[in-house]
């Protein structure tokens, strides 16, 4: 073997090896772009889900206090008309007195139930929740989209790298889907 056929195999050896490693790197970005876009894709949906639940539970609790003022209306009236017309039989006044209690008893029940988790106060908890979780993932999801833009990109920029053999282009590539499974792990951990 001569000197020449030496240093052409050593060529195509370095040029394979190089080829080998860009095609590695393809693949775990492209591994990395997978998760990131799972990420992404469950960041929206509980952002929905959250936004949701809360809404529901805001609206629990304004149906609640609309009640409750209308037991509030219908108690006070009631003590109006036993006020206003003292010559009332007593009967009436009872049934009027065990009305007005009733109607207390669910306007407390209506402001705190911690047995059933129905009542205002529970339920301005229950939506605080789920607003606290939507926001958590409304910091999570741009992340998401950032590491999937840099990812896509790499993985083109790593691609064209086979094609035209420049390093720089590999580099460049490696570095961007660094880039994009740094933003990616962030989405997932909001480490920043």
């Amino acid at each position: 073997m001569e000197a020449h056929e030496t240093s052409e195999m050593i060529e195509e050896t370095e040029a394979k090896s190089g080829k080998n490693r860009t095609a590695l790197t393809i693949s775990i970005l492209a591994m990395a772009l997978a998760i990131a876009s799972l990420g992404g894709s469950n960041a929206a949906k509980e952002i929905t889900q959250e936004n949701i639940l809360a809404a529901n539970s805001y609206a629990f609790y304004q149906a609640k206090s609309i009640r409750q003022t209308s037991l509030k209306i219908a108690a006070t009236d009631l003590e109006l008309q036993l006020l206003s017309a003292p010559d009332m039989p007593t009967v009436a006044k009872e049934a009027m007195q065990k009305k007005i209690e009733d109607y207390k008893k669910t306007i407390e029940r209506y402001e705190s139930e911690p047995e059933t988790k129905e009542g205002k106060k529970e339920l301005l908890v229950v939506a605080k929740e789920h607003e606290a979780v939507r926001n958590h993932a409304m910091r999570q999801d741009p992340w998401f989209d950032y590491a999937e833009g840099a990812l896509q990109i790499a993985i083109v920029l790593l691609s064209v790298a086979i094609v035209a053999g420049l390093p720089a282009l590999f580099w460049a590539g490696a570095a961007l889907g660094a880039v994009g499974s740094l933003c990616a792990a962030n989405g997932f951990f909001l480490f920043f």
